[in-house]
């Protein structure tokens, strides 16, 4: 069995996400992870499924165009590729990195130019510009993992230097602290 990553873009409204699990039950699939969001009123999912032997990844890709075709919607689909995982994994800590602050062009290249400079790894980012009648008030949350063995004092000072120069205010949180404030 192969296991194909599955994309689907657009107009969000309700019934997306039923409609193209409903195709991948009929074509025998088996879905394994789903991530969505909507930005903006755009749907954006993603899909890893298991498709069941003598599939191909072009027959899934045209049997969700041809359920989807009404609404409008793009597909794309891809083999999954396994990792290429060293032979020993690094050790890491995951971070909470959040900025908040006027927008501008750069600010999502800049702070991560940093964060790839000391091998932390985005795991998930979300940025919520409101603009408006408050442009100040604009939200980065960067989720990282951060080398275990790196120089984190490096990485806090390179962040804070660089969210100084761009008139960000930033928090840097171990996830295990920001879990534990924020546990209900």
């Amino acid at each position: 069995m192969e296991k194909i990553i599955i994309t689907v873009l657009g107009q969000d409204r309700p019934g997306i996400i039923a409609a193209v699990s409903q195709s991948l039950f009929e074509q025998d699939c088996n879905i394994e992870n789903i991530s969505q969001m909507v930005l903006q009123s755009e749907f954006a999912g993603l899909f890893v499924i298991t498709a069941p032997e003598g599939a191909t990844i072009e027959g899934v890709r045209e049997s969700l165009n041809k359920a989807l075709a009404a609404m409008n919607l793009e597909v794309q689909a891809k083999a999954l590729t396994k990792p290429q995982i060293p032979a020993s994994t690094p050790a890491v800590e995951p971070f909470l990195i959040t900025t908040m602050g006027p927008d501008a062009k750069g600010l999502v290249a800049r702070i991560t130019a940093v964060l790839a400079k000391h091998g932390a790894n985005v795991t998930n980012f979300k940025a919520v510009f409101h603009g408006g009648q408050n442009p100040d008030r604009n939200i980065m949350v960067y989720e990282v993992d951060v080398p275990a063995d790196g120089n984190r004092e490096a990485l806090y000072a390179g962040l804070r230097e660089k969210a100084k120069e761009l008139g960000l205010e930033i928090i840097i949180q171990h996830r295990d602290i920001f879990d534990a404030v924020n546990k209900i």
